[in-house]
């Protein structure tokens, strides 16, 4: 069971998330992992496609259209809300919270932090750590926690 007073490491990038906490042993130890549906998906298949082509009335030259928006980015933006929302269910099983994710993603996750989680945010590291085991975590937040 989670230690109500204990920290809640979140380490996460735009794919890829994992809540952490200290067992008794107080080695860090991984009790939720998450996955966003678009983590090795192509962009074409997430709906865009190659950028369409447009020509003028009167002209023979022909112009790509340029994608409205990154499909990719839409995702992860989507993955750091749904990131954020999850810390907010667990609100109750833990005191304090250290979010690790890169500079964009760590913006997006804590922008949509409830109140009361916010409240327990004691500090962001802006670093990719999702690739880092459990055991290696400590030498990059000591000074944190």
């Amino acid at each position: 069971m989670a230690d109500r007073n204990g920290i809640l490491i979140v380490v996460a990038d735009g794919e890829h998330a994992r809540f952490v906490q200290p067992a008794e042993d107080h080695a860090l130890h991984t009790i939720a992992s998450f996955d966003a549906i678009s983590a090795h998906q192509r962009t074409s298949d997430l709906g865009d496609d190659a950028p369409g082509a447009s020509y003028h009335t009167g002209s023979t030259a022909h112009h790509a259209l340029n994608p409205r928006h990154d499909r990719h980015r839409l995702e992860k933006a989507s993955f750091s809300k749904f990131v954020a929302g999850q810390i907010n269910e667990r609100n109750h099983a833990y005191a304090r919270l250290l979010v690790i994710a890169p500079a964009h993603s760590n913006a997006e996750i804590v922008s949509h932090l409830g109140p009361e989680a916010g409240r327990k945010l004691i500090g962001t590291i802006g670093k990719d750590l999702t690739g880092l085991p459990d055991h290696r975590l400590k030498e990059h937040i000591e000074y944190v926690i």
